[in-house]
């Protein structure tokens, strides 16, 4: 069995790592360090959760251990989609150098661009920051890159998933040709093999698993639900991720709950935290301190739930999570694998629960499709309480109403099962003797007319064609004709 002593790592590096205890490296990292230190560009695809951070932290200050940082020249630089994973790349790089003396610095968003200036003026070995906050110093001339020997871009897959192609690609250009670049990622997807293609030459591909495969070790679950009516489904929505949270019992010692947008993490945790349980949001438009609090909680065990957007399913380190909830399908099957992978780590038994509403079911389609297998469905929780509810009674069946048909002229046409020939003698009597008693009631007139409209001036009777009501100043121009 390899171990890291056998990876040709430097001493100070491997002392580091023993006090971590850390002593068998992971597939990745076996497979992507040798080639790391040898010089060559690394490819490396791997599931979440299997210490890809490591694999490219180790051979990188290993290689940079000799050597001296300028002002504003960076030796390395680690690209990294959001805030959390970039400075959970510095955490590591802080526990492997500290027998090392290599410096770093941190630019992500959210923080003073003052402190970030002074760390890059003194010079610093590792750069680790978000593609935004990068270019916005190297805009502001205080950074250059062509001192990069070592590029790292780690999730790139995510990377590309939330837009930042152009960016990558004018970062790439602003770096040396020269450079030693090293891609990670959970997923292959089509599109990076034009990124890899283009910036990657010859590379050492490690794939230690098969692309988008969930960990044996996750127990994996969905619940079919549809709501009473459209406009309840959001509500009854949350009342069934509370009823699931609550059938773990104590099994769910803490969790994270995944929405695909911002504003329903912000609904479900507040709606958790209306009934008692103890919840926090984290997505990428809460300040920088505040998620960073949320996060240490969690990680700390002070906050049992975390709910979380994307911005939270890469990357982030949290050894002991029980479960996860997906309280909506990702829209995105490989984002269920990112997800469902932050429990389950380093061995652990994991639970992932998903909750799917009937417009999500070609999304679960694409997601089973995926990891080529088909996820147990679990029974509704709201379903047991329909039941007992009493059904209401059916209304009675109401005699249909038949029309009767009608001719072209707007009069009922008889149907021939009621022809006269049919109607009984005795009953077309009793109509007609009732005809003729009852006496008929006068048309009611809406008012008299006066004989001045009834007549028209000048004696003469109404002109054919003007009707009743004929003005009569018209009668008067026809009597001066007539007269004249």
């Amino acid at each position: 069995m390899t171990k890291f002593s056998d990876l040709n790592l430097d001493p100070k590096v491997l002392k580091a790592v023993e006090e971590a205890g850390y002593e068998t490296p992971t597939p990745i990292q076996a497979g992507a360090i040798p080639a790391a230190l040898e010089g060559r560009d690394v490819l490396g695809i791997a599931q979440t959760g299997t210490g890809k951070t490591a694999g490219f932290v180790l051979p990188m200050i290993t290689l940079l251990a000799k050597g001296r940082a300028r002002a504003r020249m960076p030796r390395s630089l680690v690209l990294c989609p959001t805030r959390e994973l970039a400075a959970q790349v510095a955490e590591n790089f802080d526990t492997y150098t500290k027998h090392l003396k290599l410096t770093k610095a941190l630019l992500i968003g959210g923080v003073s661009f003052k402190e970030q200036d002074m760390l890059i003026d003194r010079g610093v070995d590792v750069l680790i920051a978000t593609p935004g906050r990068l270019l916005d110093h190297f805009e502001r001339g205080k950074l250059l890159l062509t001192g990069v020997q070592i590029m790292v871009v780690d999730e790139a897959d995510r990377m590309l998933d939330m837009g930042f192609i152009p960016d990558i690609e004018r970062i790439f250009s602003l770096t040396p040709f020269t450079r030693q670049t090293l891609f990670f990622s959970a997923t292959m997807a089509p599109e990076i093999e034009r990124i890899t293609n283009t910036f990657l030459s010859a590379p050492a591909k490690i794939e230690v698993a098969r692309q988008a495969t969930a960990s044996e070790t996750i127990e994996q679950a969905v619940v079919m639900f549809k709501g009473s009516r459209k406009d309840r489904q959001p509500t009854e929505k949350r009342e069934v991720l509370r009823k699931l949270i609550d059938a773990e019992g104590d099994k769910c010692t803490n969790a994270i709950v995944f929405c695909n947008r911002k504003t329903d993490v912000d609904i479900v945790a507040k709606s958790l935290k209306k009934y008692g349980y103890d919840a926090a949001p984290i997505h990428g438009d809460l300040d920088q301190s505040q998620r960073t609090r949320t996060l240490d909680g969690f990680r700390e065990g002070t906050l049992r739930f975390l709910v979380a957007s994307d911005v939270a399913a890469r990357g982030l380190d949290v050894p002991a999570v029980s479960h996860v909830f997906n309280f909506d399908v990702p829209s995105h099957p490989e984002d269920y694998v990112h997800r469902i992978g932050r429990t389950g780590r380093a061995g652990r038994a994991g639970k992932a629960i998903m909750i799917c509403v009937p417009q999500d079911e070609k999304n679960l389609a694409a997601i089973e499709n995926l990891i080529s297998k088909a996820i147990p469905r679990a029974e509704n929780p709201l379903k047991s309480t329909a039941s007992d509810a009493k059904p209401e009674a059916e209304p009675e069946e109401r005699p249909k109403r038949t029309r009767a048909p009608r001719s072209r002229g707007g009069k009922t046409r008889e149907a021939k099962s009621e022809t006269p020939r049919e109607q009984k003698p005795e009953t077309v009597e009793v109509v007609e003797a009732a005809a003729k008693t009852e006496p008929k009631s006068p048309k009611p007139r809406r008012e008299e007319r006066s004989q001045e409209d009834r007549q028209p001036q000048g004696g003469r009777d109404k002109v054919v064609g003007m009707g009743d009501h004929m003005p009569s100043f018209i009668a008067l121009s026809f009597e001066d004709r007539r007269t004249g």
